[in-house]
């Protein structure tokens, strides 16, 4: 146990010195079997896994939800769906803060990714908060809480991470954020109006909208609402099955782009298959990367060390969940969600087994955990991702605007290891 120990300190060592997580995790897992076994069987072991990951159809999802994602980020989408939301809550105090709650959600539902939907809608809420006078912490804390929406409302791409390698059903993780989800966006819409409450000047009113306008805004949101219907839809009903929905909605997302007159020209297409392949590029190398690292870390018996040290200290089932839940929050001070997944899962997985975790609600509910420490200081990569866009807001200010938003996600995670039927319920009614 101490020989892996060794390895995830000097992986944390060369994060913090600037080194790509992919090639930090590949160069410790790859020495790591070579100081173990030798330099010919790492050789041997690291290229079989890699090979053998690269073929599983499940890894085809990823790129395809990527694409849906690049095609709706493209079509100026997300400016519809804040306006939208503006449309409707804009006209009471806090509104604009509702709104990016909302249009977070919104895009989150056709992107899947946290550091996206963060980067997105700060570019499209930010600036008319500004305008309207809301204080700059309590609108970049908004949005960059907003963001962590991005890994919890499927499709999500963490969550098809999490399946792949504990070996859950993707679809019925996709269905069993539908409930989280809803939950952590009205915590989060009751955390933006206690703010306000106690601080008005945070969120002054903005302009009140006729109910025409109001309308025609709503409709300008279809593609989105149809995209997650036909999606979801599809999955729950069992007519695709996760992979062929991501490309029926890949598909759906590029026409709704051309009837909103974007994609009409090879240079706009190519830049979204571009944005697709860097993006999936990353997913991967970290992926493929982590595989490596799990096959040292397998190597040193550690995984097995754990869970004779669970069954021996009789922690059971929910001390062990806490104890993981602790060290993602610290990790995801530090990481990206999918990275942290793949460190940790692989070395806790056969103890969750052997005390009979339910993994499907135990994935939910350490994607929310994930997500607590993207916005926890002092390293929290939503709030980083926020301040890259918007530097001008100072970066202590947007860590004081997400601790209401903070203390509505640990509620939530407190609910859902009360009542885990929250998550469990409608995966449940699939089975």
């Amino acid at each position: 146990m101490v020989l892996a120990l060794t390895g995830f300190a000097i992986i944390l060592l060369l994060a913090f010195a600037g080194v790509p997580l992919a090639f930090a995790t590949l160069g410790v897992g790859f020495f790591g079997v070579m100081y173990l076994r030798g330099a010919d069987a790492a050789l041997a072991v690291s290229t079989q896994w890699i090979i053998d990951t690269s073929i599983n159809y499940n890894l085809s999802i990823i790129p395809l939800f990527v694409l849906m994602g690049a095609f709706i980020h493209r079509a100026g989408i997300s400016r519809d769906l804040f306006a939208a939301s503006y449309a409707w809550l804009g006209r009471f105090r806090g509104g604009l803060a509702l709104s990016g709650v909302l249009s977070c959600a919104g895009f989150a539902a056709v992107c899947g990714s946290s550091l996206a939907t963060a980067a997105t809608m700060t570019r499209v809420a930010v600036p008319p908060m500004r305008e309207f006078k809301y204080n700059d912490g309590f609108s970049a804390g908004t949005i960059a809480a907003g963001g962590t929406l991005g890994i919890m409302i499927p499709p999500s791409v963490p969550l098809a991470i999490y399946g792949i390698v504990a070996g859950q059903d993707i679809g019925l993780l996709f269905i069993a954020g539908i409930v989280p989800g809803l939950l952590l966006i009205c915590l989060f819409m009751l955390a933006a109006q206690v703010v306000v409450l106690v601080r008005p000047d945070f969120g002054p009113a903005g302009e009140a909208m006729s109910l025409k306008a109001t309308l025609r805004a709503s409709f300008s949101t279809w593609p989105v609402i149809i995209l997650f219907g036909i999606v979801l839809g599809g999955i729950y009903s069992g007519v695709f099955t996760p992979t062929e929905a991501a490309g029926v909605g890949c598909a759906g997302a590029f026409v709704f782009g051309l009837l909103k007159g974007h994609f009409r020209d090879l240079a706009s297409v190519r830049g979204v298959f571009e944005e697709t392949v860097a993006t999936t590029a990353m997913i991967f190398a970290i992926v493929f990367s982590a595989l490596v690292l799990a096959q040292f870390v397998n190597l040193t018996g550690m995984p097995y060390q754990l869970q004779a040290f669970v069954l021996g200290s009789q922690v059971g089932p929910l001390g062990l969940v806490l104890m993981i839940c602790a060290v993602c929050v610290v990790l995801g001070m530090v990481f990206e969600s999918i990275g942290i997944l793949l460190l940790i899962i692989p070395v806790f997985l056969p103890s969750l087994n052997a005390l009979g975790v339910d993994l499907i609600w135990f994935g939910i509910l350490v994607i929310i955990v994930i997500e607590l420490g993207l916005i926890s200081p002092p390293i929290g990569m939503n709030v980083f991702t926020v301040k890259s866009v918007a530097p001008e807001i100072p970066l202590g200010a947007i860590f004081l605007g997400v601790m209401p938003y903070i203390v509505a996600m640990l509620i939530g995670g407190v609910l859902i290891i009360l009542y885990p039927q929250i998550a469990t319920s409608l995966p449940g009614a699939m089975r």
